[in-house]
């Protein structure tokens, strides 16, 4: 009838392992990439309204969350 096989605790608790691994890695890579840029990211986006750097980062997020994704589903 129903298939609820995600409410098993072991795939319910795989599931949030592998999202939990996915978010660390998404934030260690954005560290990694505002540390290698010659400026405050955060100071520039936040603080001066440099919006062509908020797009830049914007896409770099999501290229990352893409690239996260896939590893973590395949």
């Amino acid at each position: 009838m129903f298939d609820i096989e995600w409410l098993k605790p072991g795939v319910l608790l795989g599931s949030m392992i592998f999202a939990l691994m996915g978010v660390v890695v998404f934030w260690v890579c954005f560290v990694i990439v505002d540390k290698l840029t010659p400026y405050d990211l955060w100071g520039e986006i936040v603080e001066k309204k440099n919006m062509a750097l908020a797009i830049v980062v914007a896409a770099m997020c999501l290229a990352i969350g893409q690239i996260v994704a896939a590893a973590v589903h395949g």
